[in-house]
């Protein structure tokens, strides 16, 4: 598993459209799913995106919500998979790589 979470400031509405962007940058990704909620001034959304990695042969998938107050903004990512192993994780090459590669088209925000 690798992990990254931030608070900034921004717009929600762009910066979910740059997620869904920088989630599907890989050939070989897809958007599984996807959810939404507002309530007042809360803004909820969750992305969870899949892709084969090559380098373990196995797909992985990154977990996004990005939750917004205004123009607070707080982001988790999270991946998981990557490994072949029955009892305990020997390669995290591929999440890191999947999660490095889809912060880099989002630092602009931050």
């Amino acid at each position: 598993m690798a992990k990254f979470e931030k608070q900034f400031n921004g717009d929600f509405d762009l910066v979910v459209a740059a997620i869904e962007e920088a989630g599907l940058t890989s050939i070989s990704a897809t958007l599984e799913d996807y959810s939404n909620y507002q309530n007042d001034s809360l803004q909820v959304a969750v992305r969870v995106f899949e892709r084969f990695s090559y380098f373990g042969g196995n797909r992985l998938s990154l977990n996004v919500t990005l939750v917004g107050e205004g123009k607070r903004l707080f982001l988790s990512v999270i991946t998981a998979g990557g490994s072949q192993a029955v009892f305990f994780k020997v390669n995290r090459v591929g999440e890191h790589t999947f999660l490095n590669k889809f912060l880099g088209d989002l630092r602009k925000f931050w």
